[in-house]
C-alpha cells in the first residue's frame, strides 16, 4: 500500500473518491505524427480547445515529444490515480483542493527550475503543485432572459430578481452538482465560508428546480442554446474563449465578492517520462508568468496587483488548509446541508 504523508494537524479521515464509478474519459487527443521517440501523457480537466495552443507551442520547441492529452472530471482524476492506479506524466486540474491532496498523499514529484521560480510563492506548494492561472468564478447569463429586468451584479440582486419573477426562471438555472464535481465542491465550500448568502442562494435555486451539472462547459452550452438563463460559479475563461458565444451572453464577476481559483499542474511521482514532463511544466509556467503574454496562452491570469487592488476578489490559496473540507465527515455534513437546500 502506498505510504500516506499527511501534513501535521490535518485530519486523517480524508475523502478519497468523488465518484463511485470507473474513471471516465471525456476527450482524448494525440499531438504528433506517430514517429516521435518520446511520448508524454497529460490528464486534465481543461477542455482540449483551451490547451491545444499550449501543447502545439511546446511541440515546436520539442518536436521529438508526442503528447497524449486526456480530459476528464476533477473527481475522475482522483479515481484514476488513487483508485485505479493509472499513471500519467502531468496532471492538470481546476480543483485546487484535490490537487493538494494528491501532492500531500505522495502522488506528485517535486520540481525546481528557473521557470518554477517565476511562480509567486502563493502559487506553489512544496515545489509539487504549480499555479498557472488566477481565474474568477463568474455568473454567466442570457441577456434575452433578462429583457426588461435590471441586470444583477451581486448575489443578493440575483436572488431578488429570481424571487420576483419565478415563472420566468423556473427550470432555467444551472450550477454544479457538488456531489460529483470537484471544482463545484471547492467553490461551494468557499462560498459558504465567505457569506451566509450562499445558503439563501441555494434555497432560491432549489425552489426554482435548478439543473445540476458536472462542469462549466456544459452549463455554458445550455446558456448559449437558451436551455438555461443563468449559470452560477462557472469559469469565465470557458465562456470568453467560446467562438460561438453571442452578444446575448454576459459574464459577470459578482460585485459582492468574486472567488478566484488557481488552475494548477503537477508531475506525477510515477511519471514514465520525467524529463519531458519537467520540460512541459517549465514551458507552461513560462507562458503563464512571463511579463509578455503569448498568443498560445488563452487563459485569463489576473495579476497580483489586480487582486490586491480590490477586496471584491477573494483568491483561494494553496496549502494544507484546502484539505480540511475533504475530511470525510465534514464533506458528508456539507453535502447533506446542500441537498436539503437545493434538492426540493
Amino acid at each position: 500500500m502506498r505510504n500516506r504523508h499527511f501534513a501535521i494537524g490535518i485530519l486523517v479521515s480524508i475523502f478519497v473518491g468523488l465518484s463511485a464509478n470507473a474513471f471516465e474519459i471525456e476527450a482524448e487527443v494525440s499531438f504528433g505524427n506517430g514517429s516521435e521517440p518520446n511520448q508524454m501523457t497529460i490528464l486534465s480537466t481543461t477542455d482540449v480547445e483551451l490547451f491545444a495552443p499550449i501543447i502545439k507551442a511546446f511541440r515546436l520547441q520539442h518536436p521529438d515529444i508526442a503528447v497524449k492529452y486526456t480530459v476528464t472530471s476533477s473527481g475522475d482524476i482522483i479515481t484514476a490515480v488513487t483508485e485505479e492506479g493509472l499513471t500519467f506524466d502531468v496532471v492538470i486540474s481546476s480543483a485546487m483542493d484535490l490537487q493538494t491532496k494528491l501532492a500531500n498523499d505522495g502522488y506528485a514529484r517535486r520540481h525546481s527550475s528557473e521557470a518554477t521560480a517565476l511562480v509567486p510563492e502563493w502559487g506553489k506548494w512544496r515545489d509539487s503543485i504549480f499555479a498557472f492561472t488566477q481565474e474568477p468564478a463568474a455568473i454567466v447569463l442570457s441577456l434575452s432572459a433578462f429583457e426588461g429586468l435590471p441586470i444583477p451584479h451581486t448575489r443578493q440582486e440575483l436572488i431578488e430578481t429570481l424571487r420576483k419573477f419565478p415563472n420566468r426562471f423556473h427550470g432555467r438555472l444551472g450550477t454544479y452538482d457538488v456531489r460529483d464535481s470537484g471544482l463545484g465542491y471547492l467553490f461551494a465550500t468557499q462560498d459558504s465560508r465567505t457569506s451566509d448568502t450562499y445558503w439563501r442562494f441555494t434555497e432560491t435555486f432549489g425552489g426554482l428546480n435548478v439543473k445540476l451539472y458536472c462542469c462549466s462547459s456544459k452549463m455554458i452550452d445550455d446558456v448559449l442554446s437558451g436551455d438555461i438563463a443563468v449559470a452560477y460559479n462557472v469559469l469565465g475563461s470557458y465562456a470568453s474563449a467560446r467562438d460561438d458565444a453571442s452578444n446575448d451572453v454576459l459574464i459577470i464577476e459578482p460585485e459582492d465578492y468574486t472567488t478566484v481559483m488557481l488552475r494548477t499542474a503537477l508531475i506525477m511521482g510515477k511519471s514514465k517520462n520525467v524529463d519531458a514532463a519537467e520540460d512541459f511544466i517549465d514551458h507552461l509556467l513560462e507562458l503563464a508568468w512571463a511579463k509578455s503574454q503569448s498568443e498560445a496562452f488563452m487563459f485569463p491570469n489576473k495579476t497580483q496587483e489586480e487582486v490586491d487592488r480590490t477586496t471584491r476578489l477573494r483568491p483561494i490559496r494553496l496549502g494544507p488548509g484546502l484539505l480540511v473540507n475533504l475530511d470525510r465527515f465534514k464533506r458528508e455534513k456539507f453535502i447533506r446541508e446542500w441537498e436539503n437546500s437545493i434538492l426540493q
